[in-house]
């Protein structure tokens, strides 16, 4: 008896032994560092921010402060300053905005160095992101690289009680023409759904319908 009781103990330790290692490796696998998740960002186009018309810039000539100085960029997508009068600002880069000052003070300044800082954002209307319909507070947003969907509803402050969140769209122009985008904001929202959210893209217009029942 003590014999046969010692076979059945010697193979019970070794079908729990065998167990003990399967759940090791397991937990092994478990703690193992996961495959970083790639992300395609390939679709996600490079953006430079265009100088538009309400923008605030701040010109600044190396060692030339009494041309140095902050304007607007007036509606008409122009600025003024110190021997340069109605330059086209709108629509240009920084950059560009700078070397076409300096092209305008190379008439007075022998190689004039500039550099022009945007301090206040609204940017051209091709730039900016309109919301119209039952947000909160509807308006006009100045585009931000990698902005998203979540960003703009917070931006204005979410939709009203009124809204049909699922039935809204973005309006955007592909290739010359206009397409409608649906978009799930109710999810979003309430549900907390990431994958309702989307890059936004200069140009783009969300349209946020209201409930009719």
């Amino acid at each position: 008896m003590n014999a046969t009781n010692n076979i059945r103990c010697s193979t019970l330790m070794q079908r729990l032994a065998c167990a003990a290692l399967a759940l090791s490796a397991l937990a092994l696998g478990g703690c193992s560092t996961p495959a970083p998740m790639v992300i395609d960002t390939s679709a996600v186009p490079q953006h430079d921010y265009l100088i538009g018309p309400g923008d605030s810039i701040n010109i600044i000539v190396w060692r030339n402060p009494e041309v140095s100085m902050s304007v607007p960029v007036r509606p008409d997508g122009k600025i003024t300053t110190p021997l340069v009068e109605d330059l086209p600002a709108s629509g240009k880069t920084s950059t560009e905005l700078a070397r076409d000052i300096e092209k305008a003070l190379a008439k007075f300044i022998q190689q004039p160095v500039v550099t022009v800082i945007v301090t206040g954002f609204t940017g051209t209307y091709g730039e900016q992101i309109r919301v119209i319909g039952q947000a909160a507070r509807p308006q006009a947003l100045p585009y931000r690289r990698d902005m998203s969907l979540m960003d703009v509803l917070i931006a204005v402050g979410g939709v009203t009680e009124f809204a049909s969140g699922n039935n809204a769209s973005i309006i955007r122009k592909v290739n010359g023409t206009l397409q409608k985008m649906p978009v799930r904001l109710n999810d979003l929202i309430k549900d907390g759904d990431i994958s309702a959210n989307t890059p936004m893209r200069p140009g783009d217009v969300l349209v946020i319908p209201e409930s009719f029942f």
